[in-house]
């Protein structure tokens, strides 16, 4: 059985220092996604979101297992957060963003056996968020990140540095707000958290 953990082979793009900023070119990468609006701390839209999501990933990857012999650790949960207006984007102001939930998928997961994981969830569970979910490339390319260690409510100082950080290197934001989660908020003390913190840049 070949076992896989992307997480350690991408280290570069899941793994960033918390003493500060780096640059990085992320390159096209397949994930879920399911797009939503609102506050994630109080929309059951989110909730939804994200448990659709685990449910076909967890579907795909014991697909692969079985049928390539292939076992990899399913990829942390990711968000890009966004307003119409990026310049009034705040973390005060969470009821007014839109968001786009996912999780990566290794290279083992093809188009063909999406809908196949769709209708084993749908069969099982049918989450409520599972006809929002697509399967797609996305390309996020030159961006500053960093991690951060806390809980999500203090991420307004690492997000403020990592702004100046790309200011100060001569580039400018662009595109969404990107979150990494890579620890899980029902079982880390909330101190201990870590979440990695990208913004995509020109």
């Amino acid at each position: 059985m070949t076992k896989v953990d992307l997480k350690r082979e991408l280290r570069h793009l899941y793994g960033p220092s918390y003493r500060s900023p780096v640059i990085v070119d992320v390159p096209e990468m397949n994930f879920l996604m399911v797009d939503g609006k609102g506050d994630p701390n109080t929309s059951q839209e989110y909730k939804d979101a994200v448990e659709a999501l685990y449910a076909v990933s967890y579907a795909l990857k014991f697909m692969v297992k079985r049928r390539e012999g292939v076992d990899y650790i399913v990829m942390p949960l990711e968000g890009l957060w966004w307003t119409d207006d990026m310049t009034k984007f705040s973390v005060e102001d969470k009821d007014a963003w839109k968001w786009t939930s996912m999780i990566m998928q290794p290279g083992h997961v093809t188009e063909d056996l999406v809908p196949e994981a769709f209708e084993q969830v749908e069969k099982k569970r049918n989450p409520p968020a599972l006809s929002k979910m697509r399967f797609e490339g996305f390309h996020e390319g030159l961006s500053a990140q960093i991690m951060h260690i806390g809980p999500f409510s203090a991420e307004g100082p690492t997000i403020k540095r990592l702004h100046g950080f790309i200011e100060e290197n001569g580039y400018e934001l662009r595109g969404k707000h990107h979150e990494i989660y890579l620890s899980d908020p029902r079982r880390a003390k909330p101190e201990k958290m870590k979440t990695i913190v990208r913004q995509p840049m020109k």
